[in-house]
Parts: C-alpha cells; sequence; structure tokens
C-alpha cells in the first residue's frame, strides 16, 4: 500500500470538469458524468490463479472485477478480458476453462463481454476491465460517512489465509469450498439494498484487508471506526491456518503500513491481527449506513444468496482522528 501510494504521488493530478471521481479520490473505481443522469464508472482488476481449478479461478476474478462497479452503487454494463498465459508451459483447455468461469459470473451480472486482450506471459493472470454506469446522484463512494453510522460487512474474513493453507497442503476441502463459495459471490445485491437503505459510503474489501480499506474510508470521510472483532464474519478453520502460519506477504505489508493508525484494546491477541490484515479477493462490501436504517439493511441483505455467509454490523463511525481504527 506504501509503496503504490508513494507512486502514485509522482504522478500529476488529473482534472476534468466530468471526472467526478478520479484517481486522488483513492476509490474503488472511476467515474465519468455522461449527464445530469448517467454517470460511467470504469476499473480494471487481474490477478495470478488462488485456486487450482481453472473454472473456479475464472468466476472468482470475474466476480472480483465486477465488486468494484458494485462498491460505487453502480450496474456493470460491458467487460474486456485480460489475460497473461504461458501458452509454452500450461495446456489452452485451462485458458478456455478459465475464460468460461469468467463468462457464467458476467452472464448472473447481466454484463456483456465484448473482447479481450491476451498476451504471451511468462506467468498465468487473468482479469477484467468493467465498465458500468451509475445515477451520480445516488453514487455510493469511500467518502461520506458520519458520526453515528453503523458499519456493516457482507462477507467473511479469511480469503487470503484459506487460500494459502491450501497451496500450503495443510488447508481442509471443505474450508477451500466454503471460501471459494464466498468469493464467487456477487455483491451486486448487496449494493442496491445499500443504495435503497441510504448508506452513506461504501467500499470492497479487497487486497488491502479489513484495516487497509477501512482506514482509507475513514481518512476520506474524514472519522475514525470502531469495529469490534467479536462480531466479524469469519471463514472456517482461520485460527488453526494462522498457527501454522499460513499467512501471505500482503498481509504482512497491510499492517505494517496501517496499524500506526489503529489503536488495539489490550485483548486482541496476534491471530486476530493478523485475519483483519488478511487480503481479501472478491471480499465483502464496507457498508456505512445511519444507525436508524442499519437494521432493516442488514435484514434485508440476510433475504439474498449472501444471508449463507453471514453479514453483520461489525461497529460504528465515531467523532475523532481523520482514519484511526479503534479495534476492540
Amino acid at each position: 500500500m506504501d509503496a503504490l501510494a508513494q507512486v502514485l504521488r509522482e504522478l500529476p493530478p488529473i482534472h476534468h470538469e466530468r471526472l467526478i471521481v478520479g484517481t486522488n479520490a483513492a476509490d474503488d473505481a472511476g467515474v465519468f458524468l455522461i449527464d445530469d443522469d448517467r454517470a460511467l464508472v470504469q476499473t480494471i482488476d487481474v490477478f495470478t490463479p488462488i485456486v487450482d481449478d481453472p473454472r473456479m479461478y475464472g468466476r472468482i476474478a470475474a466476480a472480483n472485477a465486477l465488486s468494484d462497479v458494485y462498491a460505487m452503487g453502480g450496474r456493470p454494463l460491458t467487460a474486456l478480458n485480460f489475460v497473461g498465459f504461458p501458452f509454452a508451459e500450461l495446456d489452452r483447455s485451462v485458458l478456455t476453462e478459465t475464460l468460461l468461469g469468467g463468462m457464467e459470473k458476467l452472464a448472473e451480472a447481466d454484463c456483456v463481454l465484448v473482447g479481450g486482450h491476451t498476451v504471451d506471459d511468462l506467468e498465468f493472470k487473468y482479469g477484467m476491465a468493467i465498465t458500468g454506469e451509475v445515477d451520480p446522484r445516488r453514487m455510493l463512494c469511500n467518502a461520506g460517512a458520519c458520526p453515528g453510522d453503523r458499519l456493516i460487512l457482507t462477507k467473511p474474513l479469511g480469503t487470503g489465509i484459506v487460500t494459502t493453507a491450501v497451496r500450503a497442503d495443510i488447508g481442509r476441502a471443505g474450508d477451500l469450498e466454503a471460501a471459494c463459495e464466498s468469493m464467487t459471490l456477487l455483491n451486486g445485491p448487496a449494493s442496491r439494498l445499500a443504495v435503497q437503505h441510504g448508506a452513506t459510503a461504501c467500499t470492497d474489501v479487497t487486497g488491502f484487508g479489513l484495516i487497509g480499506h477501512a482506514y482509507r474510508m475513514a481518512v476520506e470521510s474524514g472519522v475514525s471506526f470502531r469495529i469490534d472483532t467479536t462480531l466479524l464474519s469469519l471463514l472456517p478453520g482461520l485460527d488453526d491456518y494462522v498457527a501454522e502460519g499460513c499467512l501471505t506477504g500482503g498481509g504482512f505489508k497491510n499492517r505494517e503500513f496501517v496499524e500506526q493508525y489503529i489503536a488495539y484494546q489490550d485483548d486482541i491477541d496476534d491471530s486476530t491481527r493478523s485475519i483483519i490484515a488478511d487480503p481479501q479477493t472478491s471480499g465483502g462490501l464496507l457498508i456505512t449506513c445511519p444507525a436508524d436504517r442499519a437494521e432493516d439493511l442488514l435484514a434485508a441483505l440476510e433475504s439474498t444468496p449472501l444471508a449463507a455467509i453471514e453479514p453483520a454490523i461489525i461497529g460504528e463511525v465515531i467523532e475523532g482522528d481523520s482514519g484511526t481504527l479503534l479495534i476492540a
């Protein structure tokens, strides 16, 4: 996170009268105004395989890319594939299955694949550029959280730890299945319900972990967050896997960057600190919602497929130093 921030600081700012969310906001996607009623939402996401099943990898990658549009309160319209593939090393059926998995999720999202780009690469990687639309008057972004709002997280934490455990031949098949179920669930229903229930801010929890994305939302909103770790939904097996050392380099980097902004309650152990820093793939939406509407939003979420993975109110927005996280 810090290395990327240093690079971006070297780039000139981009200003345009129709660019309403750009690189300066560190948000999930860019937003370009078309007219008073419509704006384009644009994003791209690419990563290497995190599971062995290529079709599952394709589904996860597509769900992950679509999530950035959903985090803005938008509706995906079109997609472009991006592939880096070692044609000399892997059978082409692997690529076919991956692309088919991605197409399955696009069809579920009513998003149209319009093309793509492929390069012969040393390492397999796959992802998508997604273009969507949003009503600029109802758009969500990572700024806007207000003191008194409740924090809602729509998916459990732990995908990075579980997939690392599986690669180390420690992970259990049932735990991987639970992680894949979470990663392939689309955030579209959660996004639509968040808008309907007056959400004030939103982001999706991905590579910077819960603490990284919560920190950025708190900074952009000029507030502090209080997060109750006893309320978090977690994938099965996490404590065992953390004890076995199944942690990612990204998780350590997230902790290193964000922990200077965190005040931990004394009884928060190192395992919990690792879990809330764990990089997520196709994670849930972190939503802030007025307190008097939060329970209704949670009830509405529990009427969607997300109910199987236990969305939860995990804390609240409080007045305080911009970006401070109080972890209890």
